[in-house]
């Protein structure tokens, strides 16, 4: 299974935030959505991350055309 986008994997994280909040659930459930939101958090750090190096490419990229006219 592919990693889920941005998008979808916020989404996913805040229904999982909302169900924990929830309450109501057994210590196993509780647990297996813990874990799938730390995964997703991760997911989208590791996108942001991807979003800020691609960012600062293209900055470094204009800067540098600038710098040559």
């Amino acid at each position: 299974m592919s990693e889920p986008g941005y998008e979808e994997a916020r989404d996913e994280l805040v229904e999982v935030v909302r169900r924990l909040e929830a309450g109501g659930l057994s210590l196993e459930e509780s647990l297996a959505l813990w874990e799938r939101g730390e995964a997703l958090a991760k997911t989208c750090e590791r996108r942001l991350a991807g979003a800020r190096e691609r960012i600062d490419q293209a900055l470094a990229v204009t800067e540098e055309d600038v710098a040559d006219a």
